[in-house]
């Protein structure tokens, strides 16, 4: 009987021993998980807005890349801030030029262009002129009551208002690769018959279309 006591004794010892131990394991295991996933949160927490604050970097830096290929090489906007070419543009106007029309081909007659503006006529704010192209290269070019002739003969422009009278000037002998311009408000345009024909290397691009105001929206 003590025999047996001692060995029920015995077992019992064991089993509490295990079940003590499996006790101690189980803890110590989900502790160790614990531990694991609290510290594991803070580190993927910190991560996030890291990587948001680059992935912000290169999207504002990959837009500022391309608006300064689209500014140098394709389109730019210009203020109008003065009146010579009313009505055609009045003051607070704002136009894209494209810059890629005269790389594919000669500038037109009647053509609407922004270019550098001549020495002796730019100003501390004012670096381009938006004049349009009424002489090309080789033409003689004159104002006479208050017309403009080409090689003698009168041209019509249908984009001045009725009673626009030109000034009296030349005639002048466009040279090559050189460019009359004017501008539509005649009586008050500093233009070629102050500065001369312009070359047409210094032209930035032609104005193609008004922007704003959104109610004078409209192609040139």
């Amino acid at each position: 009987m003590l025999r047996g006591m001692e060995i029920t004794g015995a077992g019992k010892d064991e089993s509490q021993s295990s079940t003590e131990s499996l006790l101690s394991g189980t803890t110590s295991t989900s502790s160790d998980s614990v531990v694991v996933a609290a510290s594991g949160l803070p580190k993927e927490i910190k991560s996030k807005p890291l990587r948001t604050v680059v992935e912000w970097i290169v999207l504002v830096g990959a837009a500022l890349l391309v608006a300064f290929i689209v500014k140098t090489f394709l389109f730019q906007a210009f203020y109008i801030p003065s009146d010579s070419m009313v009505p055609t543009l009045v003051v607070g106007d704002r136009v894209l030029v494209n810059k890629l029309s005269y790389r594919a081909h000669e500038p037109n007659r009647f053509d609407i262009v922004v270019f550098l503006a001549p020495k002796g006529t730019e100003t501390a704010l004012i670096k381009d002129l938006v004049k349009r192209v009424v002489g090309l290269p080789g033409e003689t070019i004159e104002g006479r009551d208050g017309r403009i002739l080409i090689n003698g003969a009168v041209i019509e422009e249908p984009f001045l208002p009725a009673g626009i009278q030109s000034r009296t000037f030349g005639p002048v002998k466009v040279p090559p690769k050189s460019y009359f311009m004017l501008g539509d408000n005649r009586p008050f345009s500093k233009d070629s018959t102050y500065f001369g024909p312009i070359e047409g290397k210094t032209f930035v691009g032609r104005v193609f279309v008004r922007i704003w105001p959104l109610n004078r929206l409209s192609l040139l």
